[in-house]
């Protein structure tokens, strides 16, 4: 047993986006902070997750583009690639951001103990590491960032071999030659995108009527038209049923409009959603309330527990880093608040439906706010716009043609309801609407807005105009 606990001000339990960045704006506002970590700085996002993935995403670009020369003026013969160097470059872009999160932990005077977490009650923890405890920890405050885990179905477990989460996704030995994806979300449709622009011949399943399930409607169709013309086979209301393991292979077999059919590939990726890592954590030695297998939290990102607060995937949808970070700098300012050294009127709650969501697929996909369906629900009276990609000059010299804006206005005050993007760099545009949708701009802030020319964001004004009847372009 450790004699004596360390002291904190703030103890934060993982150092993922949500923890790393809590702990950074907690050290700016003069609070002495700790933070817990047991695998590695960064947590998923950035060693297993948001980063790598795009830097795989990258390469699996660069190959497309590397086999449709001609369309550019160039020619290239026997274009190769070797695939253990793809696989080593994500995992080399991964490893210098977690070092240079070192570098911020140390800068900002942040203390960083390697271990488990588990609460002996709301002002203590003891960490752990590998069965031995390591240290114990007393602080004012504890903010829960542990994060979240792939789902597991019964009967379909990861097996590192045929069956794969995305971690072993991220990592294979070699490119399958075929591949099953479950499940359509924005994880399933980049590995499915991903790998099918590598080579593999790919089958895309997902349980409910369109790909991309939160996605505006239209938008998903759009994707989904764009990916069976790469060459993406899809089923959607596909069930799983089980699947079973061959020599080199694994058949799966799927209920599709009522009929069992069986789907055979070499390897197959469960992208099925997560599960909130809420486990083990000693929470029934505090007041902390789990609901739904999420932690219960205000909107401040307080729980049931004065002393204890939980941010990120941890504390439910969306499950995006990035608002798990926004999370992590209100409850760091709450709880500097709390201790008389920021002021309580500068903190805001955050705002979901102002949350940019993005799909790094080829094409890319990227929305604000309530889809047209969702809106029209909520008893709005509508405006929509839109602008094709085919219509915009730049798009048109870059040879990305593929593509569409769509804007949602309330007809009667003008508010900005939602934007949906499919296309070239929307991942890079949409933050243009989730300004104007934090500003609260209306349509005659964005009409009267100048857009530079030639680039791809002028769609984002002619979408705007276009829902007034005053589209100059198409």
């Amino acid at each position: 047993m450790t004699s004596q606990a360390k002291k904190f001000d703030l103890c934060i339990i993982g150092a993922g986006p949500g923890g790393y960045v809590a702990a950074i704006r907690a050290a700016q506002l003069g609070l002495k902070v700790g933070i817990v970590e047991a695998n590695h700085l960064g947590g998923i996002c950035l060693n297993w997750g948001c980063i790598p993935t795009k830097a795989l995403l990258k390469s699996s670009e660069v190959n497309h583009m590397l086999h449709n020369l001609e369309s550019y003026g160039f020619a290239a013969e026997k274009v190769t690639f070797d695939f253990a160097k793809i696989i080593e470059r994500s995992r080399g872009v991964s490893k210098k951001l977690s070092s240079g999160i070192g570098g911020l932990m140390k800068k900002n005077k942040i203390e960083v103990i390697d271990g488990f977490a588990k609460f002996l009650d709301s002002k203590k923890i003891s960490v752990s590491k590998d069965n031995k405890e390591v240290a114990q920890v007393e602080a004012t405050y504890f903010i829960i960032a542990t994060g979240a885990r792939a789902r597991i179905i019964p009967g379909m477990e990861p097996d590192v071999e045929n069956i794969w989460t995305y971690r072993e996704a991220m990592t294979p030995k070699a490119l399958p030659k075929s591949l099953l994806v479950v499940g359509s979300g924005a994880i399933g449709c980049e590995f499915a995108s991903f790998y099918k622009n590598m080579g593999s011949e790919v089958t895309l399943i997902e349980m409910t009527e369109n790909i991309l399930p939160v996605e505006d409607e239209e938008i998903s169709k759009l994707a989904r038209k764009s990916f069976e013309k790469q060459g993406i086979k899809i089923h959607t209301s596909a069930a799983l049923k089980s699947l079973k393991k061959g020599k080199g292979s694994i058949t799966a077999s799927i209920e599709i409009a009522g009929k069992l059919e069986e789907i055979t590939a070499e390897k197959v990726i469960m992208a099925v959603g997560i599960v909130a890592n809420t486990e083990n954590l000693g929470l029934e030695k505090t007041k902390v309330k789990v609901v739904k297998g999420n932690i219960e939290i205000n909107g401040y990102l307080e729980t049931a527990d004065a002393n204890i607060f939980a941010i990120g995937d941890v504390a439910g949808a969306p499950w995006l880093a990035h608002k798990a970070s926004h999370e992590g700098v209100i409850a760091a300012e709450k709880i500097a608040s709390k201790m008389g050294k920021h002021d309580a009127k500068k903190i805001h709650s955050i705002k979901k439906e102002n949350i940019p969501g993005c799909t790094y697929s080829m094409p890319q996909i990227a929305s604000v706010g309530l889809t047209e369906k969702k809106a029209i629900a909520a008893g709005k009276k509508i405006k929509v716009g839109r602008f094709p990609y085919m219509a915009n000059g730049k798009a048109i010299a870059m040879g990305e043609t593929e593509g569409l804006i769509k804007v949602i206005f309330d007809e009667k005050t003008g508010e900005l309801l939602g934007a949906h993007l499919i296309g070239a760099e929307v991942t890079e545009m949409i933050q243009g609407y989730v300004i104007a949708k934090q500003a609260e701009l209306t349509e005659e802030d964005l009409m009267h807005t100048i857009f530079a020319h030639p680039t791809m964001s002028e769609m984002m004004h002619e979408a705007v105009l276009d829902a007034y009847g005053k589209v100059i372009h198409f």
